[in-house]
């Protein structure tokens, strides 16, 4: 299982508010199943790198339906092949390592 942070950025809309556009985008990784958290700045997901990076393409077309005129997406993938990461644990041996 990998982890992957995904921002879609819509740009030549009617406006500078862009929570229309992550709320279609997060609709996709929902019709999917995928574990997903919704952040400030971004959305990171878990699953496998085939289908991360396939989900990763539907975010990316989904402002274009909505009438962007350009999106930047920009991705960034944690895969490890010794054990399996999850969202949850990595925050949590973080937090364990300021006690």
């Amino acid at each position: 299982m990998a982890l992957m942070e995904i921002v879609v950025v819509p740009l030549g809309t009617e406006t500078p508010s862009v929570s229309k556009y992550v709320a279609d985008c997060v609709s996709v990784l929902k019709e999917k199943g995928l574990k997903f958290q919704v952040n400030p700045m971004g959305t990171v997901v878990e699953g496998d790198v085939d289908e991360l990076l396939e989900v990763a393409k539907l975010m990316h077309q989904k402002p274009f339906e909505k009438g962007a005129k350009r999106v930047v997406t920009t991705l960034r993938i944690d895969d490890r092949k010794d054990k399996e990461l999850h969202m949850e644990e990595k925050v949590k041996s973080v937090y364990e390592k300021l006690k």
